[in-house]
């Protein structure tokens, strides 16, 4: 008997008395075999405890019938309802899920997608803030399907799931523009397409709708946590700004606390208006006024266009944009 605690195929065929490929048979059910062999087999199994290797029966098929799942931050709210919209999509079509973080780290990102592509993955979902060069070389040389939920990729090379981040941004703009004119963009990195030509764009395009001169003194990058917001509130009270747009949650509600510390009071002082109406918005004080998505959506949606593709099925669209709104609370007017 094995030494180890786990169970093989090899240690059921040798006490049934039989190959491994009659317990392979037996396990996939397969007709193929003697009745009385099929109940010998299967007693052996319930005596030994035996679990199928789901990736090693797979090899068989081709279909280890489960999918990888890129995200960048498991600890941020964002993107973990996203995953769990995939998770239930994915048990409801009888997939598992391997979920792999990134850290936000570009080359580890790298290496998560090589480590899901080893388990040989019937498909990936990625939730990323932006799409590599790297990244897409990884996806492009593999025949393996890729959907992307809540990523941006301007190239539409990959199936998407996402909200119109531009025309958002925008509709926060037409709100802040009726009562201010020196409104701030406070966002993630600009490498990332998103921020850097998406809600950008949004924001110019905003502000040139209100009738307002767009200045470059007024875009502030960051990274996307709380420390980096508060460390920007002093920043952006100097640069003139009495009203902020704020790319993510966890940086809105640094921003929020840090104008809090300089002696501000908000709204009245100062307003602020955060993108993806995570958990966060609630947690502040005030809560804060964000764009509405339907986040677990998204990725309920990602994965159920997935499973078309692993079955090769017709996609009715290459790119879905779900709706948005604009939620009021208290952190506006």
């Amino acid at each position: 008997m094995n030494t180890d605690d786990t169970i093989t195929i090899y240690d059921v065929a040798r006490e049934a008395g039989v190959s491994m490929a009659t317990v392979s048979r037996v396990v996939n059910g397969n007709k193929n075999v003697k009745e009385n062999t099929r109940k010998k087999v299967l007693e052996v199994i319930e005596r030994l405890d035996y679990r199928p290797n789901a990736v090693a029966r797979g090899l068989a098929s081709k279909k280890t019938t489960t999918v990888g799942v890129v995200i960048p931050n498991i600890a941020n709210s964002y993107f973990s309802i996203l995953a769990k919209g995939i998770d239930d999509i994915a048990s409801m079509y009888k997939y598992n899920i391997i979920l792999a973080s990134s850290d936000e780290d570009d080359d580890n990102e790298v290496n998560v997608i090589n480590t899901l592509f080893a388990k040989q993955v019937d498909g990936i979902i990625f939730m990323g803030h932006r799409l590599t060069d790297k990244v897409r070389l990884e996806f492009s040389r593999s025949r393996t399907p890729v959907v992307l939920a809540g990523t941006v990729d301007l190239d539409h090379q990959f199936p998407s799931v996402t909200i119109d981040d531009k025309k958002a941004t925008e509709d926060v703009l037409a709100d802040l523009a009726k009562r201010h004119k020196e409104i701030a963009f406070v966002s993630g990195p600009l490498i990332d397409d998103i921020n850097g030509k998406v809600r950008l764009a949004g924001y110019k395009s905003g502000l040139e709708a209100a009738g307002i001169k767009f200045q470059e003194s007024l875009v502030f990058e960051a990274k996307y946590n709380y420390d980096e917001g508060y460390a920007l509130a002093e920043r952006v009270l100097n640069s003139g700004a009495t009203a902020a747009y704020v790319s993510e949650d966890e940086l809105a509600a640094g921003l929020l606390n840090g104008l809090f510390a300089a002696g501000k009071s908000v709204p009245d002082d100062f307003e602020v208006i955060t993108s993806n109406d995570s958990p966060i918005v609630k947690y502040t004080r005030p809560n804060l006024t964000s764009i509405s998505q339907p986040i677990y959506d998204l990725g309920a949606v990602s994965m159920r266009m997935l499973t078309k593709i692993m079955n090769k099925d017709e996609l009715d669209e290459h790119d879905i944009i779900l709706n948005h709104g604009l939620t009021k609370r208290e952190s506006s007017k």
